[in-house]
């Protein structure tokens, strides 16, 4: 079966929330926020592989999501960022974002890579809201939502061969 255009619903990460955390040791009286900060969301790529010749795959895989980033941690660490999602996907693939018909992607080369939805940014830890007046902030910033929209994967079938002839020869045979 030859398949040359899927609709898919692609979702990038969500970054990691910043983390309300304090220095506690042992000596060290007050010793002030030290939460850190989430990590970024995962994107969602897209990968021309020669090997590939139908979109047969993303037929049965139409939901495409990329982990998100994990919150901060103590001590002032940063979440661990989110994986990326690679999709892969034959030689002359078009990717277009289904509402507007934007083209995101056009992957003509072997192995090219192209970030198709940018995973959201994580959220900074309560030691970034430190200030002369607020010295012990007691929040943080939520991680921002990653890029999400509907897209249509779209396969141009380029010609190997062509024939040239006078009208009437028999070229169909």
């Amino acid at each position: 079966m030859f398949v040359d255009q899927v609709k898919v619903h692609i979702k990038a990460g969500r970054g990691g929330d910043g983390i309300v955390s304090f220095r506690h040791e042992k000596y060290v009286a007050y010793g002030g926020p030290f939460g850190g900060d989430g990590g970024d969301g995962g994107n969602v790529v897209f990968e021309a592989d020669p090997g590939m010749t139908t979109l047969l795959d993303l037929r049965y895989h139409r939901k495409v999501f990329a982990t998100p980033g994990e919150k901060g941690k103590n001590k002032k660490m940063h979440g661990a960022n989110g994986e990326d999602k690679i999709v892969k996907v034959p030689l002359g693939t078009i990717v277009k974002v289904a509402e507007t018909g934007q083209i995101v992607a056009d992957l003509t080369k072997p192995h090219q890579q192209q970030i198709v939805a940018h995973g959201g940014k994580g959220g900074r830890g309560n030691f970034h809201f430190k200030s002369s007046r607020n010295t012990a902030p007691k929040y943080a910033e939520d991680g921002k939502p990653g890029d999400e929209f509907d897209a249509i994967v779209e396969l141009r079938v380029l010609a190997d061969v062509g024939l040239v002839g006078f009208p009437s020869v028999g070229k169909s045979t």
